[in-house]
């Protein structure tokens, strides 16, 4: 596939993640927060279980599950706290306001993984673009928030 079908999937998931955590934060002031969590992953959940046992989508091998470190387990963890921040910090301060900083998070903790290609991943060092890229995004995200 071309790079720029990637770029495009990336930008659909992109807005997606604006869509759910708006969503998300809808659910959370009528159930609560960390309720709203639960139920979120529960219904996750069962979506994955019946594409994967169901419709039989999955390409992988649950057999190999013990041959990641451990530390890629992590990533369940984190995204409760990814959802319940997002839940809580759009609810707090609109869709823009969370929606511009939680941008900015990931840029900023993406070039650091990548600058030090962490959890196995290809090292791109931080070029004087991207450095500039990044210190643009900042100063979008102060006008963005008005601030």
């Amino acid at each position: 596939m071309q790079i720029w079908l990637y770029l495009a999937i990336a930008a659909g998931a992109g807005v997606l993640m604006a869509t759910q955590g708006s969503i998300n934060s809808a659910l959370s002031k009528v159930i609560g927060v960390l309720e709203g969590n639960f139920i979120l992953h529960s219904v996750g959940l069962l979506v994955v279980v019946i594409m994967l046992f169901i419709l039989g989508l999955g390409r992988g091998d649950l057999n190999a599950v013990d041959k990641a470190p451990w530390y890629l387990y992590l990533g369940g963890v984190i995204n409760v706290a990814i959802i319940y921040g997002v839940m809580l910090s759009i609810a707090k301060t609109g869709a823009g306001a969370a929606t511009t900083a939680i941008i900015t998070g990931q840029l900023t903790m993406a070039l650091i993984i990548d600058q030090f290609g962490l959890f196995g991943l290809e090292k791109t060092c931080i070029t004087w673009g991207r450095g500039a890229g990044l210190l643009l995004m900042i100063i979008a995200a102060r006008l963005l928030l008005g601030k």
